[in-house]
């Protein structure tokens, strides 16, 4: 396994012990908008540019687990949510942000329930304007039409394969399949990682028609890997494994990961990366490629020694790709 130097970790805010911050959205004025996913809760923490770590706040609080949010127009979101472990219900919330000031509560509307079947949610990304897939974290991905009028949405099936079927009763808690989502829009490839089956794989998209078009192919394998970000300029993905610990650096190419598995943080062990989830990247300028947020649990699903710590938002400067 290559050696390389690893990256330089921040922390930005921390949260409680035993909350599980599954994923994140950086606003354009560099705040950002995380999900406490064992908490239903929606939390918004300040521009990372003054004294650290900042106090994030509370925004709202869902009736079900808050799972992805995705930022569709300039400060309008949506945000999935599921009960995970029960019905798998899950439902679809579009969060404008546009004329909001700190402080003020916020009003997300429903824009969609979920049709069957019911596989609970995940990652998600957009792949054009409108245009949302969404992980349902059983077996299948999701397809979400977005009208122009920010009115109600639509969603049916747009992939579903066997490498994205979860294993139920394998761990405590259960593993999903198919986990995080990136859309790679110059080369037209949609990203996934199926957790329980210890896969990244890709997809080729029809740029007319935005459907698959082609069967799904092997990227690398033999870990537990969660959510991601991709860096298209040099051709990698930064993956998180959560139980694991560490952030991976995987190359976006079948057969580029050869040399094995390329671990960017957390090898040594960190204190400070215990349980990551999800990464998004900086918007700052210089950012993409280099600085990016993740999230943690703190060790809330699995902690390494029996010590659950803290959760927390880290900024991640990472190491070059040459």
């Amino acid at each position: 396994m290559p050696i390389i130097p690893q990256a330089q970790l921040t922390v930005i805010a921390e949260f409680p012990k035993q909350y599980f911050l599954e994923n994140l959205a950086v606003r354009s004025d560099c705040s950002i908008l995380v999900t406490a996913f064992n908490k239903k809760e929606l939390w918004y923490v300040p521009s990372p540019n003054g004294d650290l770590p900042v106090t994030p706040l509370l925004m709202h609080t869902f009736d079900l687990m808050t799972l992805c949010v995705v930022e569709t127009d300039l400060d309008v979101f949506l945000i999935g949510t599921s009960d995970v472990y029960g019905t798998r219900e899950s439902k679809l919330y579009r969060l404008n942000l546009r004329s909001w000031s700190l402080g003020e509560s916020i009003e997300p509307h429903l824009v969609l329930e979920f049709p069957e079947p019911k596989v609970g949610l995940n990652g998600g990304c957009l792949i054009a304007p409108g245009v949302l897939l969404i992980a349902g974290a059983a077996n299948l991905i999701w397809r979400v039409d977005l009208p122009k009028n920010g009115g109600g949405a639509s969603a049916r099936v747009w992939l579903q394969h066997d490498n994205m079927k979860n294993r139920p009763g394998e761990k405590k808690p259960e593993q999903p399949g198919v986990n995080g989502i990136r859309y790679a829009a110059h080369t037209h490839h949609l990203y996934y990682t199926s957790t329980s089956q210890q896969l990244m794989m890709r997809v080729r998209v029809d740029p007319m028609s935005l459907e698959p078009a082609a069967l799904p192919e092997f990227i690398a394998g033999g870990r537990e890997w969660d959510d991601f970000i991709i860096d298209e300029d040099a051709g990698v993905a930064y993956v998180t494994t959560h139980r694991d610990n560490t952030i991976d650096r995987v190359r976006l190419e079948p057969d580029g990961n050869r040399e094995g598995r390329t671990v960017v943080a957390g090898e040594p062990f960190s204190e400070l990366l215990v349980g990551p989830s999800s990464g998004a990247w900086g918007r700052g300028p210089g950012d993409y490629g280099r600085t990016a947020y993740f999230t943690t649990d703190g060790g809330t699903a699995q902690p390494p020694d029996g010590v659950v710590r803290t959760a927390k938002l880290l900024r991640v400067v990472l190491p070059s790709t040459s």
